[in-house]
């Protein structure tokens, strides 16, 4: 078995789930390679490709980190070329973050990437084993 891959059956709940969110990272890591791009950037990229263009204190929340994390976020983005800031046409004192047209399409390629990966990934669940797990994980959410 390797490092990854539980190797008894007596592991506990806590380890096995921590062993999959590790692959879960390292597949999302690899994933990401032909943009060069990390997963903090990708997931900040979805939330703007999905959603549209945002105030910063919006994005932040969106992502569950501080709006000074979400500031460097969108630096790195921003020297990239896949997001600009605007003025907000509702308060032009605020700014808004949107995806550039490179960012759309970069943000669409990672989108299915990742949809193929988890597709490869989950797979090998039947369909009720993946809706059991979903509303599993969901509830560990809420």
């Amino acid at each position: 078995m390797t490092a990854e891959q539980p190797d008894t059956p007596e592991e506990s709940l806590p380890e096995l789930f921590w062993a999959v969110a590790r692959r879960l990272r390292h597949q999302s890591r690899r994933t990401l390679e032909p943009w060069e791009i990390n997963p903090g950037h990708a997931r900040a990229l979805g939330v703007l490709t999905r959603h549209g263009a945002q105030r910063l204190s919006a994005l932040a929340d969106h992502l569950h980190i501080a709006p000074r994390s979400a500031t460097e976020v969108v630096d790195g983005l921003e020297e990239r070329g896949l997001v600009e800031r605007r003025p907000d046409p509702a308060d032009r004192r605020a700014t808004l973050v949107a995806p550039t047209d490179e960012g759309t399409r970069v943000g669409t390629a990672i989108r299915a990437a990742r949809d193929a990966e988890a597709g490869r990934f989950f797979g090998h669940l039947s369909p009720t084993d993946r809706d059991h797990l979903t509303r599993l994980l969901r509830t560990l959410l809420d």
